[in-house]
């Protein structure tokens, strides 16, 4: 599968959160959607990048967006490193199993680590990606840059 590209329809993803709600990022029309991939939970880069989600939760809401973190780990993970980080409000989405099949279908998994890239993927109100970012596996992603790219699609 080839990498995500700005203009393509975001695929089918639906992936329990950390309290096992199964949700699908792709089927939340109207919506402006961020998929935020993280390689790994319980990691200090992972935890900077879901604690910057969440404390823009109301910033997210207020231009019409929701952001979503996913990564390899098992939901039962992924609720823990939840509640250690106080990560409340933020949906972290489990791509366990089929192992890393998200992340596939968007072209960002990493095979011989056996985890996806860190990755931004901005999803319009209709499901079509319009912004992709890759960022080295050992940056936090810039939340303001995040912000101006969900500004330019809502303007």
């Amino acid at each position: 599968m080839g990498e995500i590209r700005t203009g393509t329809r975001v695929p089918s993803i639906a992936l329990p959160d950390q309290n096992g709600e199964r949700i699908d990022p792709s089927k939340l029309q109207g919506r402006t959607v961020l998929l935020s991939f993280h390689p790994l939970a319980w990691t200090s880069v992972c935890q900077r990048q879901m604690e910057a989600l969440e404390m823009n939760v109301e910033e997210f809401e207020r231009r019409g967006a929701v952001a979503f973190g996913i990564s390899v780990d098992p939901t039962p993970s992924k609720k823990a490193w939840a509640d250690s980080i106080g990560v409340k409000r933020t949906k972290l989405l489990s791509d366990f199993w089929p192992h890393g099949a998200a992340a596939s279908a968007l072209g960002i998994f990493r095979e011989a680590d056996g985890f996806s890239e860190r990755a931004n993927i901005l999803v319009d109100r209709a499901g079509i990606v319009r912004w992709v970012k890759v960022y080295p596996i050992r940056e936090v992603p810039d939340i303001a840059e995040v912000m101006r790219a969900i500004d330019q699609e809502t303007e």
